[in-house]
């Protein structure tokens, strides 16, 4: 009988003394090795600037072909009056609105550049990725413009050359801007959010 007694009376956890065989859960959880980063948002970051460099690039480019070979001469026809190549400097914003604010659409221009890096710390979204390396692309693009070319630093006019009927003459920086744009209200509209997750109200 004592030796059932004892046995029942026995804990499964170590004695006081303690013989270090056994850890209670708390301390077990703080001794456990934290998970490692997943690269997924490394990988969508690496696509935002890929995309990014390649807009700008090809904008630059671009432009550089124009001032060269274009500008101060007469315009070319790739789609007969529909759609030519036409030099021209825009002081203002994206299609030509705007030339008494090009101060102003400078700061704009370099702000979206911040809050896109800003935003690339919870990347985890690849139509995002794509997006947001549209928008900074064309963002640097013309900001390069209002920096290096003339009048003056900060002031400079945007080199425009597509020019289709009836409408506002642009450059490829624009066009990145207005598909990157859309691409996110299309995601927006979606629900889809920058660090992959989807919502729905």
């Amino acid at each position: 009988m004592a030796e059932a007694e004892r046995i029942i009376g026995t804990p499964d956890t170590p004695d006081a003394a303690g013989d270090g065989q056994e850890r209670p859960d708390a301390e077990q959880e703080q001794t456990r090795e934290p998970a490692p980063e997943s690269p997924r948002g490394k990988r969508r970051v690496a696509v935002l600037f890929a995309v990014a460099v390649f807009a700008y690039l090809l904008d630059l480019v671009s432009k550089m072909i124009v001032v060269a070979k274009l500008e101060h001469h007469e315009p070319i026809e790739i789609i007969g009056d529909w759609l030519r190549l036409a030099a021209i400097r825009n002081a203002g914003a994206a299609f030509g609105f705007g030339e008494a604010f090009t101060i102003i659409f400078t700061v704009i221009a370099a702000a979206v550049i911040v809050v896109i890096a800003r935003l690339a710390r919870k990347l985890r979204s690849l139509p995002w990725a794509i997006a947001l390396g549209l928008l900074l692309g064309g963002a640097l693009g013309n900001l390069t413009d209002r920096i290096f070319r003339a009048p003056g630093v900060f002031e400079g006019a945007v080199v425009d050359f597509i020019a289709p009927k009836h409408f506002a003459v642009f450059n490829l920086a624009d066009s990145a801007i207005v598909c990157g744009g859309i691409l996110i209200v299309i995601l927006s509209f979606r629900g889809l959010d920058p660090d992959g997750t989807v919502h729905k109200d």
